[in-house]
């Protein structure tokens, strides 16, 4: 099974993924999705603009959801991340992870997102309702801790 890693401007649709993922029924027992919306971060954020290294970011993502696939039975797995400027509201990144049983699919979700919220090569900055243009967006230690329980 070959894991789908797209990394795209325009948004995408969480149920012609899960279709996708799921045409051949019979030997799925579970169907776990995430997908990250943008905040408006206390309703001073006009837009979140993402930026990535083309080609670096899909092979990391690529290589991660490969140990995925290793770690869990998977049936199927999905990771897609948008980039560009991503409104408060949008969808900003999906995950879908099929399996016959349900823990392998949640566990192999919350993995890839652990993942991409920490050590994906994606940098976020905040684009401000005043027309201002902020920093760049650290990382947080909350997000690296809980990554830290993979090994």
């Amino acid at each position: 099974m070959t894991p789908t890693i797209r990394i795209q401007r325009e948004d995408f649709d969480l149920s012609a993924e899960v279709e996708r993922l799921t045409a051949a029924r019979s030997h799925i027992g579970a169907v776990v999705s995430f997908t990250g919306l943008c905040r408006d971060e206390g309703g001073r954020l006009q837009a979140l603009e993402l930026e990535h290294y083309p080609g670096m970011a899909e092979a990391e993502i690529g290589r991660v959801a490969q140990a995925a696939l290793e770690r869990w039975p998977l049936s199927g797995l999905t990771a897609i991340h948008r980039f560009g400027l991503v409104r408060p509201g949008e969808q900003i990144v999906l995950v879908v992870a099929t399996s016959a049983h349900r823990r392998a699919a949640f566990e192999a979700a919350d993995f890839m997102m652990d993942y991409l919220k920490t050590r994906a090569p994606f940098w976020k900055r905040e684009h401000l309702l005043d027309g201002t243009v902020g920093g760049w967006v650290e990382a947080r230690q909350e997000d690296d801790d809980a990554a830290s329980r993979w090994g």
